[in-house]
């Protein structure tokens, strides 16, 4: 298995119109708050992350991560099985995380990554 969680994130053009939403209207826990991203507990090892993004129907814009303690041993693995990691690993301070990039057969962005925030690793229980 690839993950121990999973998450997905979509742009947002109102990080806070956002937020009334997926917590007042769909009952989601914010269980991280990035300052530009807000991650929701969707299931017990299932998220949405919703980033501000003034373009929210940017062609990036939605992204498929992957949550894993070996990010380096995926990107390998991916490799050797003909996949090319677009980008990373990388750390991304801004964030907290490592991470690597790379695009499905139909150019969806996927992430793999792992969160350097002590938090995090108790979010998904």
């Amino acid at each position: 298995m690839i993950a121990d969680a999973q998450i997905t994130f979509l742009p947002v053009a109102d990080l806070e119109r956002s937020r009334a939403f997926y917590e007042g209207v769909i009952g989601l826990q914010l269980v991280v708050d990035q300052g530009t991203c807000h991650i929701f507990k969707a299931a017990d090892t299932a998220f949405v992350g919703t980033c501000l993004n003034d373009d929210a129907r940017a062609a990036d814009g939605v992204i498929v991560t992957f949550v894993t303690d070996d990010v380096d041993g995926w990107c390998g693995r991916i490799a050797s099985a003909g996949g090319a990691v677009e980008r990373g690993p990388e750390h991304n301070d801004r964030f907290g995380i490592y991470h690597a990039f790379l695009r499905d057969p139909d150019g969806h962005l996927i992430e793999i990554q792992r969160f350097d925030d002590p938090d995090w690793s108790s979010a998904p229980k």
